[in-house]
């Protein structure tokens, strides 16, 4: 016996009702049902049976506003799925290969109803922050790195010349960080304006400040963690180097 779902019992409830009181009127008033509804349904009950009462679809077998048929379908997917194109080059490409207009929202019900996959949006290059000065030591970016543990980098970049100092420390303190100020000013062989760090607490030692004040170089920090060129260019080869030069 086949399944039925609420509707078609109820259907069946009308047509029973009928065939057992043998009237129209008494079934429409017993039913709550129109004598259109009625008549419908015995007519389908006496063509096809049991079967004649399940519910057809409403949606019209062909729709006069209809836009997108298989053909167009197949030329959208074939070049999304074949060629990687999103919806506006899709667009462009069907008035060129086809001479097909369709709107964007209308490729995208096409891309929707196909489950298809939207694509990845390239990953963009965080732009690179440049320092850059006109003059040289107006200001120097200096910086320490771990490398390894007991190893310890100081790198100063001036940001006119782009002129480097490199040493290697056991230890990151203030000691050591005034022997380094030392070398980059003996070694830059320019007059150094300011110095530019981060917020390591070795340049904000009492002693590091008095030696900075002492050779009349101005001090400041930057506020955010900014990826700028002189940390890029020390960041593979300038250890490399200081590692070697350690062994």
């Amino acid at each position: 016996m086949m399944s039925m779902n609420k509707e078609t019992l109820t259907r069946l409830r009308w047509i029973k009702h009928f065939e057992s009181s043998g009237n129209l009127g008494i079934t429409y008033q017993r039913c709550g049902i129109s004598r259109p509804t009625l008549r419908k349904w015995l007519k389908r009950y006496s063509e096809f049976g049991i079967h004649g009462l399940i519910g057809k679809s409403r949606r019209p077998v062909a729709s006069p506003n209809r836009k997108v048929f298989e053909e167009q379908e197949e030329q959208i997917l074939l070049l999304r799925l074949g060629n990687n194109l999103g919806a506006r080059r899709i667009q462009n490409e069907l008035k060129r290969q086809h001479h097909l207009s369709l709107s964007l929202a209308t490729i995208h019900d096409v891309l929707a109803k196909n489950k298809v996959k939207p694509l990845r949006r390239p990953k963009r290059k965080k732009k690179i922050l440049r320092y850059s000065r006109s003059i040289p030591g107006e200001r120097v970016q200096v910086d320490t790195c771990k490398i390894a543990p007991g190893i310890y980098q100081y790198t100063a970049i001036d940001d006119c010349t782009r002129y480097q100092v490199i040493e290697i420390y056991p230890t990151r303190t203030a000691a050591n960080t005034i022997l380094f100020l030392e070398k980059m000013v003996e070694e830059m062989r320019f007059p150094i304006q300011s110095v530019q760090t981060d917020r390591g607490k070795e340049f904000f030692a009492y002693k590091v400040q008095e030696w900075l004040r002492e050779y009349c170089i101005k001090f400041r920090y930057t506020t955010w963690a900014a990826s700028s060129e002189w940390e890029s260019r020390t960041s593979s080869t300038d250890r490399s180097e200081g590692i070697l030069g350690i062994n």
